[in-house]
């Protein structure tokens, strides 16, 4: 087991005049209560969606105030990719910006060599990419995203707007009374209405903007009637806030996080989700009305900066009332998803993830951000695995601050935190790795060979270079 020693976690005694805390929440916007407007649909016929996504910079209405944003195809979040497994999905991508974007399909199991989803292949200024995307015929269902992802933009550009929601249907449909998609995200706006730049320490820690919307809205209302059982898609979008969500007097059921549903609901009180997760929910409704919050979740602070918590409140209103909805039929079973722990991995890794004192490459506020002691490079690839393999990945948390940990490609088995096993099968493509600890995944290396990367998804952090890069070899 790894040992965390207290001498390997370095203090960056710079950082103490840093300390502004992150994001404090501000918001009286007038247009709060009003009710939810979903993004535009583009769903998949005869096995194909081909899609139109301009980037550009757009003034829309954003969380009650008039904005300067960044956009896809005009509208913030951008449109809901609908898909189902063994689609192919194909998106032109139309960067109208000065400076450079590109399109990551946050969660989908596609290969990551261009046309499909390479991080490492930017769109210039001016420029035209078609991504080509074939999902595979056993792709899971589930909720993902889409995402800019040139370094060190990252944060910047999923700030200031760009970020939209896929869904893979499932083979057969659920018996809900409606299904919603719920793109939470997060940003601070300047006097003018621009995406505001953070200061170091809110780079440092990972910015949290003082608006946090849903689908773009401040405080929207949902309604619905006793009985109804709806179906909530949620994305985290935030560049780093970790959301605990609450929606007290109603019944949560968990389908499932990330791609994929487990074998059976589970009974939730709330949901801690992570920058990049995603919650596939069911919400029964009882009459009255319920305040959808986000509490407090601490995710530890840069030494001699206040803790970060991420604290709300309400961001969401869920109005029941009228005429008691007839009862829908019980939910079908799931499939029981596989289970890695009894393989014997090809190979064990361990990944140190860490904070330090800058010695030069990417820095702020004299602090840097590394993976096994290295800075991002796109032209060293850090990890080489064999396609066909399963291998076994222990990521050290060598800092004081919780990380968000993404692979790209290949979802993981969660294994165990700390050393204490996970005693169900959890699959997902993004897992914490606490402060101080560590995290054990099983990572099946299948269908794709390719380069891509590996990264803290706070995304501030990657952008200062806490990534690396992995190749796949068949």
């Amino acid at each position: 087991m790894p040992g965390i020693s207290r001498r390997r976690v370095l203090q960056v005694g710079v950082l103490a005049a840093a300390g502004a805390a992150v994001g404090a929440p501000a918001w009286a916007g007038p247009t709060a209560g009003t009710a939810l407007t979903e993004p535009t649909v583009l769903a998949s016929a005869g096995g194909r969606l081909q899609v139109f996504l301009e980037v550009a910079e757009k003034t829309i209405a954003l969380g009650g105030r008039t904005a300067t944003v960044l956009t896809y195809n005009g509208g913030v979040p951008g449109p809901t990719l609908r898909v189902r497994p063994g689609d192919r999905l194909q998106v032109t991508l139309v960067n109208r910006l000065t400076t450079a974007t590109n399109l990551h399909v946050h969660g989908l199991h596609v290969s990551p060599q261009a046309p499909g989803d390479d991080p490492l292949l930017p769109v210039a200024a001016g420029g035209t990419l078609v991504y080509d995307h074939q999902l595979p015929a056993d792709h899971p269902p589930g909720v993902y995203w889409y995402h800019p992802h040139v370094h060190m933009t990252v944060a910047d550009q999923v700030f200031a707007g760009l970020y939209g929601a896929i869904v893979v249907e499932d083979p057969v449909g659920l018996p809900v009374t409606r299904e919603r998609v719920l793109v939470v995200s997060d940003i601070s706006l300047d006097a003018a209405g621009r995406p505001q730049p953070p200061p170091t320490a809110e780079r440092l820690m990972g910015r949290e903007g003082a608006l946090v919307l849903v689908d773009g809205q401040l405080q929207p209302t949902m309604t619905a009637r006793p009985g109804e059982r709806e179906r909530w898609r949620i994305v985290n979008a935030c560049a780093s806030r970790y959301l605990r969500l609450r929606l007290d007097g109603q019944q949560l059921d968990l389908l499932g996080l990330d791609g994929g549903r487990y074998a059976a609901p589970q009974r939730v009180s709330e949901l801690v989700l992570m920058g990049g997760n995603r919650a596939d929910v069911l919400v029964t409704a009882a009459a009255g009305t319920s305040a959808l919050q986000v509490l407090s979740q601490p995710r530890g602070s840069m030494p001699g900066t206040p803790a970060v918590s991420g604290t709300v409140g309400t961001v969401a209103t869920f109005a029941v009332s009228g005429a008691p909805a007839a009862p829908l039929p019980a939910l079908p079973a799931g499939a029981a998803p596989r289970d890695l722990r009894g393989v014997q991995p090809a190979a064990r890794r361990q990944l140190r993830l860490g904070m330090g004192v800058a010695a030069g490459g990417m820095t702020a506020g004299g602090a840097t951000f590394t993976i096994d002691f290295r800075q991002f490079d796109p032209a060293r690839t850090d990890v080489s695995v064999q396609l066909g393999t399963v291998e076994e990945w222990t990521i050290v948390n060598a800092s004081t601050m919780d990380h968000p940990f993404h692979l790209h490609t290949w979802p993981v088995q969660l294994v165990s935190v700390g050393g204490r096993p996970v005693p169900d099968v959890v699959w997902q493509d993004v897992v914490n790795v606490p402060a101080g600890s560590w995290t054990t995944v099983r990572v099946p290396f299948e269908d794709f060979a390719g380069r891509t990367v590996y990264h803290c998804h706070i995304l501030d952090h990657e952008d200062l270079g806490m990534m690396g890069v992995i190749e796949a070899h068949a």
